[in-house]
């Protein structure tokens, strides 16, 4: 099977929810789900359980498309200064609490949340051979939709092992961030003990998955030595490695291969519309980066949003062979081929070539702008090694072994040893960062690099330090607790 089949409708025990003490009869009437605690008989139950928990990641999209956005890699373009007016006003970090795409967020992340912890709740109701892998698989995943809360919104409601149901938000409070994480790190040091090396169905979490998100969730709260130990130990024992060819990561058939430590997966075979985006089986913001009003080879058309800027592009080394890979001159191209393309708000002559339309097959679904089948790779190893390299340089561990991390990743940018780096100390970390922003240009992650380093204030246009760290909580789930909890600073 290429990809982990989450094309299913959602469980509808994580739907059903039974209301005692209702004598009207006009409501006295049973219902036509299964309830709840009448699930988790057996081992296809907790399975399709799982399934429903691992296909929140699809919606995950919007994470990625606004990391890169709120960053300096990119601009939000579109159609106009109006279009998905959310988008706009991250781009120009004007956002307030009253924003549906960051709403998106919360409220996405939490249902995977609420879906882990509906398996966790029943975690002991039926025992089958393989349960514990099945645990360790939902626990992985509870620690990475809380990993994006405690990323986008600080200190969140900490609920483990038990559901969130109505009613249950007026007793909620936000628990200090430092307890999320310590939550996070429990989860994914038993997924980590309990997943195998490798899975036979590509998109199920591994053993090296759970490590590389820890050590990830150290470096955020900047646990050096902690990193360090558990990426080194993710390094040496494998079973992952870099790619040769950089190009080939970015096409179907790079799809989780060897580089690949996580990927969330995607299909054509489901789609949606916009009231409903979050219901597509494919990638929405690969759609949405696309080159608007395309035509020509190789790409198809888009809605010109997440433009890389110029700065961005000319980051890059001009022999560096990553520059022409992961951001697309439009004006090169449409030279070199003859392919015509429209312009969009904010067109800066570059696209994210990463994740950007191709041509489809005969079979895909036709709205392709919502239901492109191209997979995410949320945390690749050349990631996991420029992780371990900062870690191991910022935790003043090993200088020698953050150089060796590094170049591992600037001989393939460069297809030889003549750009290895030998700096030390301070400059060594800056290389680091720079190679950060090279290696993972467009998969997401500049912005929370930049705030967690301290480097937002000074990188990112209208940034206000004390602020714009963390992103407002939805006004209306304020309200929806009433008002129990604190706005973040600023908002």
């Amino acid at each position: 099977m290429k990809k982990l089949n989450i094309k299913i409708a959602i469980i509808v025990a994580f739907l059903a929810l039974t209301f005692n003490a209702c004598s009207d009869d006009f409501v006295d009437v049973d219902p036509t789900a299964v309830a709840s605690e009448n699930f988790f008989n057996n081992e296809q139950d907790y399975q399709n359980a799982l399934i429903g928990a691992y296909d929140i990641l699809q919606s995950t999209y919007i994470n990625v498309m606004l990391g890169e956005i709120a960053s300096d890699n990119t601009l939000a373009g579109g159609e106009s200064a109006t279009d998905v007016p959310g988008i706009q006003q991250v781009d120009d970090m004007i956002h307030t609490p009253v924003n549906s795409n960051i709403r998106d967020v919360w409220r996405w992340m939490w249902s995977g949340v609420n879906r882990a912890n509906y398996i966790m709740e029943f975690q002991d109701k039926t025992d089958f051979s393989g349960k514990t892998e099945v645990l360790a698989q939902t626990r992985f995943l509870r620690a990475y939709y809380y990993f994006e809360l405690v990323k986008w919104f600080g200190d969140v409601p900490l609920v483990v092992d038990q559901r969130i149901q109505f009613g249950d938000q007026f007793a909620l409070d936000r628990s200090p961030k430092a307890d999320v994480y310590a939550q996070i790190e429990a989860d994914l040091i038993f997924a980590a003990d309990n997943l195998p090396a490798t899975q036979a169905e590509a998109g199920r979490i591994t053993k090296g998955a759970a490590q590389a998100l820890l050590g990830k969730a150290y470096l955020y709260q900047d646990k050096f030595a902690e990193a360090a130990q558990v990426l080194e130990n993710l390094i040496s024992t494998g079973p992952y490695d870099l790619v040769t060819d950089y190009a080939t990561i970015w096409e179907e058939a790079g799809e989780n291969n060897i580089e690949s430590v996580f990927e969330v997966q995607y299909t054509d075979t489901e789609g949606a519309g916009f009231g409903c985006l979050q219901c597509s089986e494919g990638n929405v913001a690969v759609g949405f980066s696309g080159i608007r009003n395309y035509a020509g080879p190789f790409f198809s058309s888009g809605f010109s949003f997440n433009v890389p800027v110029a700065e961005a592009y000319n980051a890059f080394d001009a022999d560096d062979l990553r520059r022409d890979v992961a951001i697309l001159d439009i004006d090169a191209w449409a030279t070199q081929t003859g392919a015509t393309f429209g312009t969009g708000f904010e067109h800066t002559g570059y696209f994210n070539r990463k994740y950007i339309p191709r041509v489809r097959s005969a079979g895909a679904q036709p709205d392709l702008n919502l239901t492109n089948p191209n997979n995410y790779r949320a945390i690749r190893f050349a990631d996991v090694l420029l992780m371990a390299a900062e870690a191991l340089n910022r935790g003043g561990i090993s200088d020698a072994r953050a150089q060796e991390y590094l170049n591992r990743v600037r001989r393939r940018a460069f297809g030889d040893l003549l750009h290895d780096v030998t700096s030390t100390g301070a400059a060594l970390t800056e290389d680091i960062y720079n190679e950060r922003r090279l290696e993972l240009v467009g998969e997401g992650h500049r912005f929370f690099d930049l705030v967690r380093t301290g480097r937002a204030a000074t990188e990112i246009d209208g940034f206000v330090a004390g602020k714009h760290e963390l992103f407002p909580i939805p006004q209306i789930e304020i309200e929806l607790t009433g008002n129990r909890w604190a706005q973040n600073p600023g908002y």
